[in-house]
C-alpha cells in the first residue's frame, strides 16, 4: 500500500470494488426505468416506434394486408420480402433509379426511400395491380408491343410513372412524356421505345381501351 493510500485509508482494490458496484447499480437503474417508462410522443405529436417489430396494415392494390415489420423496414422490403410483390425492383436502393416506383394516393413514390410504417393509411398501387386478370392494362400492352423493355429491371417503375402521368394528363406531349418518366433510368437505353409506348397507351386510354 502506498503512502497516499495509507493517508486516505482507501486502497486501489477497495476503489475498484466500489467503482464496479456503482456501475452495476447504475445499469440496473437505467434498465428498470427503460422498462417502466411509457412511450413518449416524438416531435409534432408523432409516436416514437420500435425498436421491436410492430403490426401494421397496408392497403395494396385495393386489398388490406397485415404484416409485422421493424420500424426501419422500407416499404420496398415489405412489398418484396414479406408480401411477395416483386414487381417493384430493388436496383440502386438509394432513390436514384426509379425501379421501385409505386403509386401512393395518386402520386409516384420511391418505395426504397419510404418506411413501411409510414405507409399505413395510404392507398398503394404496384405493377401487379394493373392487369385485369389475364388482360394487361393498355400501358403494359404498349410496352410489350413497342419493345419498350430489354433486361426488364426498370420496366415496372417506368410503367407506374407512366400510369401516374396519364391519369393526370390524358393527352401529353412528347416533352411532357419525357418529363413524366424523367425520374426513371434505363440502363439498356430503351428510351425512344418507352416514349412511343407511353404515347400509344395514351391514345388507347382516350379511346377507352
Amino acid at each position: 500500500m502506498s503512502k497516499e493510500e495509507k493517508k486516505s485509508g482507501l486502497s486501489r482494490r477497495d476503489f475498484m470494488k466500489g467503482l464496479g458496484v456503482g456501475v452495476i447499480g447504475t445499469s440496473a437503474l437505467i434498465s428498470s426505468v427503460s422498462k417502466c417508462a411509457p412511450e413518449k410522443p416524438g416531435p409534432h405529436g408523432s409516436v416514437i416506434r420500435g425498436p421491436g417489430k410492430e403490426k401494421i396494415v397496408l392497403t395494396i392494390n385495393r386489398e388490406k394486408m397485415v404484416l409485422e415489420v421493424e420500424p426501419r423496414t422500407t416499404l420496398l422490403d415489405a412489398l418484396r420480402d414479406q408480401l411477395g410483390f416483386t414487381g417493384s425492383k430493388r436496383v440502386c436502393d438509394r432513390g436514384q433509379c426509379g425501379a421501385c416506383t409505386v403509386i401512393m394516393n395518386g402520386e409516384t413514390v420511391l418505395a426504397c426511400t419510404m418506411l413501411a410504417v409510414d405507409a399505413e393509411g395510404t392507398k398503394i398501387e404496384t405493377v401487379e395491380g394493373l392487369a385485369d386478370g389475364d388482360k394487361l392494362h393498355p400501358v403494359q400492352e404498349s410496352f410489350v408491343q413497342h419493345d419498350a423493355m430489354q433486361c426488364g429491371f426498370c420496366t415496372p417503375g417506368f410503367i407506374m410513372s407512366s400510369m401516374a402521368l396519364l391519369r393526370s394528363n390524358a393527352n401529353p406531349t412528347w416533352e411532357e412524356i419525357k418529363h413524366g418518366v424523367s425520374g426513371n433510368l434505363c440502363r439498356c437505353g430503351t428510351y425512344p421505345h418507352i416514349f412511343v409506348a407511353v404515347d400509344e397507351a395514351a391514345k388507347k386510354m382516350r379511346k377507352g381501351g
